[in-house]
């Protein structure tokens, strides 16, 4: 049986380029809505370059801090890289740049 971890690399590998998915989506994705700090520790914990981790955000669109090093956020310059635009507070657009799938 696939591992908890292993479901959410799963979801967060379908999360196209140029778009993102909160925390909550990919842990209902994953099989269970109560997973979302579940889903951050494994975002966390993540080694797989595969696994495109700078595409999960908090529901609100606010980028992670565990991103951040020597001031610099890599998951926002990632995102940015990939054409996702930020709004004037440093949260990205959710109506525009989420990736749903029918959740």
């Amino acid at each position: 049986m696939e591992n908890t971890f292993e479901k959410i690399y799963a979801v967060v590998r379908q999360i196209p380029s140029g778009q993102v998915c909160s925390y909550g989506t990919v842990a209902a994705l994953a099989g269970n809505r109560r997973w979302a700090r579940v889903v951050g520790y494994a975002m966390a914990a993540c080694r797989d370059p595969d696994v495109p981790c700078h595409r999960v955000l908090h529901k609100d669109g606010t980028p992670s801090a565990a991103f951040e090093k020597n001031g610099v956020n890599c998951q926002v310059v990632l995102l940015k890289n990939e054409g996702v635009c930020f709004l004037t507070d440093g949260r990205v657009d959710m109506a525009h740049f989420a990736w749903f799938c029918g959740v």
